[in-house]
């Protein structure tokens, strides 16, 4: 297996930290006062940010600032060319803007528009929102969101009316999967669940248990595995995030049953397992997954890459899981845990313009226990040089 050394984190991410707080965060793992403005780091420069440093694995640190607070359900995130983010709600059915403006307490948070038709019950709500990858000439952005007959995903310019470009993906209480965004390709990938039907996952003719990719109209994009089927892949339970590294190589987070939730390395027309196999079962028929967590320390939803990273966030295992990967994409040594039990439930995870992330918790969905100013919106950067290694 061929791997290369890592890159640098704080050149990776342009951390711009004053010497004496690095110092402090790379030999301590307690917290500390106010960081010095990130001049590289637009957005955000706020006037009195809200940190604390995590300790990881092999001296792997966080640093995290609240960025937006009192949302409810934050699922997902989507930049803007002006470095502002959109952020859906779930049960609300809201899309909301977060920056680029701030103000004494952090970003702006601006309500744009409720999504109409979306029916919020159990996991289902307003969920993936991608932005066009030619927003600047054609300012459209994409949602899926639960109706009352369906999953499906609706395109729109902001304010506007949505028009639905993809119906009929089995929805249920759970396993509604909800992931979206567009490849390098620039066609728009689509995550969904099982619905609770587990037969659903094998079947190619379902679009429940699958990746799908689509052309910015909905229709099945050229070079899928099936014809004339939007089918990606298969054999998942409950995808909610996915993301690609900097070799275009497409991650994904997997909810699990009882025992393992898996990432999984998505190729064309590969099947999963589910609900054959959870996690590594050296099935020929399936792919393993590149990494897998007991569930109770896991259940992750988002999930996003930067350079040679991903990270994705936990809802029950309530923490940032970071990976570092090889020249082959597969796991270089072990993945650190970050930010654990410090703010709850993590839901969406998303690779800012500044090379920051940008995690949303979870707090307020019926499983956690939010407090005051939940739910948050928070910048996190890494410093230390090991993330990810054993």
């Amino acid at each position: 297996m061929s791997a290369r050394p890592p890159y640098p984190r704080i050149h990776r991410l342009r951390v711009a930290l004053a010497a004496s707080c690095a110092a402090l965060l790379l030999t301590a793992g307690c917290s500390f006062g106010e960081p010095e403005p990130d001049p590289a780091g637009e957005p955000p420069n706020l006037p009195t940010p809200s940190a604390s440093a995590s300790p990881g694995g092999a001296g792997q640190q966080a640093v995290a600032t609240v960025l937006a607070k009192g949302l409810r359900v934050p699922w997902a995130i989507a930049f803007l060319p002006d470095g502002g983010a959109l952020v859906t709600e779930r049960d609300n059915g809201r899309i909301l803007q977060v920056g680029p403006e701030s103000g004494p307490d952090g970003l702006t948070v601006r309500p744009l528009q409720t999504i109409p038709d979306v029916a919020a019950a159990g996991e289902g709500g307003l969920l993936g929102i991608a932005v066009s990858p030619d927003y600047a000439r054609d300012q459209t952005v994409f949602v899926y969101y639960t109706t009352e007959r369906d999953n499906r995903v609706a395109r729109l310019r902001l304010g506007g009316q949505p028009t639905p470009i993809l119906t009929g993906i089995p929805k249920a209480n759970v396993h509604n999967g909800g992931g979206l965004g567009f490849g390098p390709d620039k066609q728009l990938y689509v995550s969904t669940g099982d619905a609770g039907q587990r037969p659903l996952s094998q079947d190619v003719k379902s679009l429940g248990g699958k990746i799908l990719r689509v052309t910015p109209d909905g229709k099945p994009a050229a070079g899928n595995p099936y014809p004339n089927s939007p089918v990606w892949s298969l054999g998942h339970r409950n995808v909610q995030g996915f993301a690609w590294d900097a070799a275009k190589r497409m991650y994904a987070v997997e909810f699990g049953q009882n025992t393992w939730d898996e990432i999984n390395q998505i190729t064309k027309g590969g099947n999963y397992g589910w609900p054959e196999v959870e996690g590594q079962a050296g099935d020929k028929r399936f792919t393993d997954p590149i990494a897998q967590w007991a569930t109770s320390d896991a259940s992750c939803s988002g999930l996003a890459a930067t350079d040679r990273l991903l990270a994705t966030g936990c809802l029950r295992g309530k923490r940032l899981w970071v990976m570092e990967l090889t020249d082959t994409g597969t796991l270089l040594g072990q993945p650190s845990e970050l930010l654990t039990n410090r703010y709850g439930r993590l839901r969406a995870v998303a690779a800012a313009p500044d090379g920051s992330l940008w995690v949303s918790t979870s707090n307020h969905d019926g499983r956690g226990d939010p407090a005051g100013d939940d739910d948050r919106l928070l910048r996190v950067v890494f410093a230390g040089g090991d993330g990810g290694r054993s």
